[in-house]
This record gives structure tokens, sequence and C-alpha cells, in this order.
């Protein structure tokens, strides 16, 4: 393989033709974050270009493919914010759009592929192609298919079914370089050694990824195939498969291809479906925006300046060109991911961000009753609260000491706050407290007073008073919770923290 020069445009564009883009997963467990990056590449270059989304699933796969995964896919284009076009729900002019409902075209494509002599019936035993492979391997050669059932005469195949032998269909791969332009890698080049022919249609009838996933971009029109470099190997397969669908009248022209950079987890390794910062579903359960994970997941490989991180998808969008994915690896970043989350929580309005939170604030995640929440404390506090949490579901614990009839017990930070003479400062700082207005401002001055009868700045004399009232040495802001919380719980709790140092 070689790769020669820089991409460009696909012709289509070029000449102003709105692009025809596809996303097709297939329906097997949790969504990966990096066919949502996948989906989000494909979803904004449509949105950008006007062009069409078509959603595609992909679910020939019957022993892995489930229709909890299906609703799952759904579900979560839903909940990002992407919309389609053409698919699921959606129906268009290309309908059905699961492969499953779609056995009898990929049948008929295999018919004429085979009676066009683009195609032929395989009896090669696993047992003869291991045997012939690990011979080619010691060898020093390529030890794909050797193409021994390629020109097979009649009495041949005659004598291999007498036998009984199944045969799978193979295509018949040109025995020429195929070179084309990669929108993100430029132009490359694949020697026909190093794409032998290869299976379309199992020995049981069943069609493979091989032939299928081709045949409905041919038939769907699609103009531009985003997709993982994972897939970058097969491309010469579908080229060379293109041209015997345009030659027999299936397809009218062949995509440009464009193969989006690996997504790397730990230890330079792809990240893979088992890896725990894969899942879809885990950014979802801990309370990440769409706009946040979204964000952070189109700067793996693209950018839309050397110098911004933070945007919206709908800037995105406006921005986005193909021509400026870069095609190295890009490394997953969880901590700069929750970061550029919590950038975008900061830009919520008060209101949506009260909303959003909702989930997190009743069972099974808030540890109190539902009657002890109330929801107007919960609004004046939401502005501070909003500041501090990193995803949704920090809000649970930042808000707690609100609803719970006494704080959560911590004892590294009792042990860090309550040093000597902390039981004399609460005393002192009760007192005042009970005799200040109850604002934030006046609760402020109460406390710094008392600190400094005891000889202590601010920092130290409020740091007892917070881990009494919240359980905690860190949290939102002390005053401005206090004064929300109100006096009689604040100076019960008070009470409670002078009874256990004195125990």
């Amino acid at each position: 393989m070689a790769n020669t020069n820089s991409p460009k445009l696909s012709a289509s564009l070029e000449q102003g033709v709105p692009p025809r883009v596809r996303f097709c997963p297939s329906p097997t467990g949790n969504p990966h974050v990096g066919l949502v990056r996948t989906a989000l590449f494909n979803w904004a270059f449509a949105r950008h270009h006007g062009g069409t989304l078509v959603f595609r699933i992909e679910d020939t796969d019957a022993a892995r493919d489930s229709e909890e995964s299906y609703n799952q896919l759904l579900d979560s284009m839903r909940w990002l914010g992407f919309d389609w076009d053409e698919g699921p729900e959606v129906g268009g002019p290309h309908a059905p759009y699961r492969q499953s409902q779609r056995m009898d075209i990929y049948k008929d494509v295999a018919q004429k592929l085979l009676a066009g002599g683009y195609a032929y019936h395989c009896y090669c035993t696993t047992e003869e192609l291991d045997a012939r492979r690990d011979a080619a391997r010691a060898a020093g050669k390529p030890s794909g298919y050797d193409g021994h059932c390629r020109d097979l005469s009649a009495e041949q195949i005659a004598a291999y079914e007498a036998e009984g032998r199944t045969s799978i269909v193979r295509f018949r791969m040109p025995d020429e370089a195929l070179t084309f332009t990669d929108l993100v890698r430029g132009e490359l080049t694949f020697q026909p050694e190093n794409v032998p022919d290869y299976g379309i249609v199992r020995a049981n009838g069943a069609p493979l990824y091989t032939l299928v996933n081709p045949v409905d971009d041919a038939l769907m029109e699609i103009t531009h195939v985003l997709r993982g470099e994972d897939l970058l190997s097969s491309t010469p397969r579908q080229l060379a498969l293109y041209k015997a669908l345009i030659e027999l009248g299936i397809a009218k022209a062949t995509p440009a291809f464009g193969h989006l950079p690996y997504v790397m987890g730990e230890g330079n390794k792809k990240l893979s479906k088992r890896d725990p910062q894969a899942s879809l579903n885990l950014y979802r359960e801990r309370g990440f925006l769409p706009e946040g994970l979204l964000n952070y997941l189109s700067l793996l490989g693209w950018s839309i300046a050397e110098d911004r991180d933070i945007f919206s998808i709908e800037e995105m969008v406006a921005a986005f060109d193909i021509k400026d994915v870069n095609a190295n690896p890009a490394r997953f970043d969880l901590k700069k991911c929750e970061h550029i989350n919590a950038e975008h929580i900061r830009m919520l309005d008060v209101k949506t961000f009260t909303e959003a939170c909702g989930p997190w604030l009743k069972a099974p995640f808030a540890p109190w009753a539902a009657e002890a929440f109330d929801a107007a404390q919960f609004e004046a506090i939401a502005p501070y609260a909003q500041t501090r949490v990193t995803v949704l579901s920090d809000i649970t614990a930042n808000v707690d000491f609100l609803f719970l009839d006494e704080p959560v017990e911590d004892e590294a930070s009792w042990n860090k706050a309550m040093k000597e003479g902390s039981d004399a400062l609460l005393t002192t700082a009760r007192a005042k407290l009970a005799d200040a207005e109850w604002n934030a401002e006046a609760l402020k001055n109460a406390i710094l007073a008392a600190g400094e009868e005891h000889g202590l700045k601010l920092g130290k004399a409020q740091a007892p008073v917070r881990v009494a009232v919240t359980g905690r040495t860190i949290g939102l802001p002390l005053f401005e919770s206090l004064e929300i919380l109100g006096r009689e719980k604040t100076l019960a709790r008070i009470d409670a923290a002078r009874a256990k140092l004195a125990a």
C-alpha cells in the first residue's frame, strides 16, 4: 500500500451535488464511543453540505444481534441529538433499512455476480485452506486465498459436488493494482497479491458483510463512505465489487471513501468495546451532556481551530470539513473529556441546568427520602452547584447536606478539620451565628469574628463549621449553603458536632 498525495474533495461535492452518507452500526451490545465519533462525523458532514444521512442497521449476524441492542441504538441516536433523513422510524425511498429484511436483494445480486463471471463457487475445505496458507507462509509468500477454485472446469465442479462438498461464493479480484484517493489519507494503492479473492456468501447461503455493505451503499446511492480506519483494508475489495455492480447496472457510481483515525485507549492500543471508557451508556449514566461528549469526540481527529477546544455542535456543523480530519490516531483522554463537559455545564442557563439534574435528585441516585427534597432549596443552591460539578451525577453529593437528616459522615474530613480547639471554636461560632442575620454576608462575618477570637483566619475558622454542617471539607460556598440550609438545621448540626467532640 502506498500513499502518494494529499486528499481532495470528491467530484460530486466539487460539482455542488449534496452528499448522501450513511451510518450503519450492528445492534450488538452497548454503543461504543468510537462508533459515536463515526456517527458524528457522518452527521456533521451531511448537515454541513446540506446532504442526506441514511441510518441503516446491519443486523445479519443472528447469533450476536439483538432487538434490545437495536432499540438502544435508536435511543442513543436520539439522546445525542442526531436526526436522520432515511432509516428506521423515518422510512425513505430505499426501505427497508434493516439488512435482515433485505436478504432477497443480496441473493439476487449474488446470482447476477455469478452469472456475469464476477464471482465463483469455492469448494475448498477449511483444512485445505489452512494447509495452503501455512505452506505460503513457510515460503515467505502472501497467505491469502490462492485462487484454487477460480477457474474450475465443469468436470472438477461436478466431482467436488459428488463428494458432497459445500461451496462459498468468492468475488474475483482483478489481477492489477487498485488506486483510490482517500478523503483523509490521500492517494492509496493496493497491490493485487495483498487483496486476494474473498468470500461474499457463506456455504449456507447467508450473505457476508463484504457483499451486503457495498450492495446497500450502491442501492441507496451513497456518495461518501466515512468509516473507521480498521475497514481501510477492505476498500480495494469494495472498489472492485463496485466496478462489477456498475457494469451489471446495479450501482450508478463508486462512492468516495474517507477512513477516520483510530481512537486509542491506554497503552497505545485501539479503544475496544471491553475498555471501561468505551461504553456510551457509561457517559449517560454519569450525566455527561450530549453537547459536551460530542464536543470532545469531535476533537478525536478534527479541530475547529488550533487554539479552541470548546464549541457548540452548531458551530462544529458550520465548520466541519472532511479534508481537515487528521489521519493520525487520536488518544481518548477521559480527564479532557470531563473538563469539556464541565465547560458545557457552565454554559447552560440555570433553569436548564436545574432541569437536567432532575434524574440525580431522586431514587435510585439520591440517598434522601423523596419527601425530604425541597425544590425551592435546590433552585436556590443550583447556581453555586453549577460552577462545581463536572458531570450531572456530581450534583447528588454536592447538595445531599440539604435534604438528609444528618450530614454524610466522612471520617477523613472530620479528622482533617477537627483539630485541637475546634470544640471551643464551634461554641463561639454557634453563639455568633445564633445572633446573626440569616444571609450569606452576615454569616461570613459571624464566622470571621469567631475565628478572630481564637486567632484563626477565615479559612481555618470555617473548616470545622463546614464539616459539622455538610460532612465534608470541600463543597459549595459555605455561607450561601448555610443561608439556604436555614438557622435551625445549621445550629442543630453544630450542636451535634460539639457533642461528638465532647464524647
